[in-house]
């Protein structure tokens, strides 16, 4: 259940990183509410990509899902 809510919110987000040519790939979200994601595509090697997934990704999810604490890429 958790996992269908993240990957509705990362759905959400989806848009603004293809526009850019990049997206994102959920990986696994652990039971103590750590999202585990990869960035793909131009994402995966943009020197800005950290700041993509803090300031993006991670603050759209812990908005959308209280129950996620954190937001790692792998």
């Amino acid at each position: 259940m958790l996992k269908d809510k993240v990957q509705a919110a990362l759905n959400r987000v989806r848009p603004a990183l293809q526009a850019d040519g990049g997206d994102v790939e959920l990986v696994g979200v652990t039971s103590d509410g750590v999202v585990k994601v990869k960035l793909t595509g131009a994402c995966g090697g943009c020197p800005m990509s950290q700041m993509t997934l803090k300031m993006g990704i991670e603050r759209e999810l812990k908005k959308s899902v209280p129950e996620v604490k954190s937001v790692e890429s792998v």
